[in-house]
């Protein structure tokens, strides 16, 4: 095997994992500490680090006012309410089952992208889009039988659709600005700081206490979410961005949900029964027949 190849592959398997985990440190943060306090300070923690990073390598910090805003609304869009939404979600579902719903980015993405900017996609994406948004009704039926008529699923699941979705208009946000030439690592590293801010003024309008829960799994988690999690995985799927393309780097999108899923059974007790194997068969084909272009 070639050694570009197994860079890509290392490079491939580092953001995977990153991602697979991500969820279950995520729901380790949850129940104690406001979402908005949790959030505030994992970029609070990040940012300095994507700021070391752009410095080192040379990417542009001073931006205008004008990519100042930019900077701002990718960052409330992204870099915190997204993850503010998730958190909540987080309350009422397994963390393997946020995974599968953020999956969906790659197909909201083209819906997005046609009611804005009239980017039209073949019947093959279409059909991906149906088959992915179907796999996660299939995903969602043991954990709806389960929860025997409590509208919860419903709310998180609710909560993880729009987490996705602000996401996803922070990707549009983010198009725009590259496609302006404001760098992407320059862009991030404020739209960290933005967010940041963002979500203590969320804090604060809520009445919330800027406070930690002193134990081990809720520190490891945040040291974890902050550094591996957003920095490293952040870094590394730029690079793999520019090895290989996104359509090719966008299929960590398929695989992260599987590893995901398996770590909620192990830990979650999360039941992969028929339909939500069959699920998630039809999330990973229709991702990959979006991914396909």
């Amino acid at each position: 095997m070639k050694r570009d190849t197994l860079v890509n592959l290392a490079l491939l398997g580092a953001v995977v994992f990153a991602w697979s985990t991500s969820w279950i440190a995520l729901k380790a943060q949850t129940g104690v500490i406001a979402p908005e306090v949790s959030v505030f300070f994992r970029f609070l923690i990040a940012a300095p680090f994507v700021f070391l990073w752009a410095a080192l390598t040379g990417a542009r910090l001073r931006l205008s006012a004008r990519e100042h805003l930019g900077s701002s609304l990718l960052g409330i869009l992204i870099f915190s309410t997204n993850f503010i939404l998730f958190y909540h979600g987080a309350l009422h579902l397994p963390s393997g089952l946020l995974s599968v719903v953020f999956s969906l980015a790659s197909i909201i993405n083209l819906v997005l992208a046609f009611l804005l900017f009239r980017e039209r996609s073949s019947w093959k994406v279409l059909l991906g889009g149906l088959l992915g948004f179907g796999g996660v009704a299939l995903m969602f039926e043991p954990q709806i039988a389960k929860a025997d008529g409590s509208p919860l699923i419903y709310t998180g699941l609710a909560l993880c659709v729009a987490g996705t979705f602000c996401f996803c208009l922070g990707n549009m946000v983010s198009s725009r600005l590259q496609k302006r030439g404001l760098p992407v690592i320059g862009a991030s590293a404020w739209g960290m700081v933005y967010g940041a801010l963002w979500a203590g003024f969320l804090a604060l309008g809520r009445g919330a206490t800027f406070t930690v829960e002193p134990t081990w799994a809720y520190l490891g988690a945040m040291v974890y979410l902050a550094t591996i999690c957003t920095v490293v995985a952040f870094l590394t799927y730029l690079t793999l961005l520019g090895r290989v393309g996104p359509a090719r780097a966008g299929y960590a999108t398929v695989l992260f949900p599987v590893f995901a899923l398996m770590i909620s059974a192990v830990f979650e007790d999360y039941q992969l029964t028929l339909p939500a194997l069959i699920g998630l068969a039809a999330v990973a084909v229709g991702n990959v027949l979006v991914l396909r272009r």
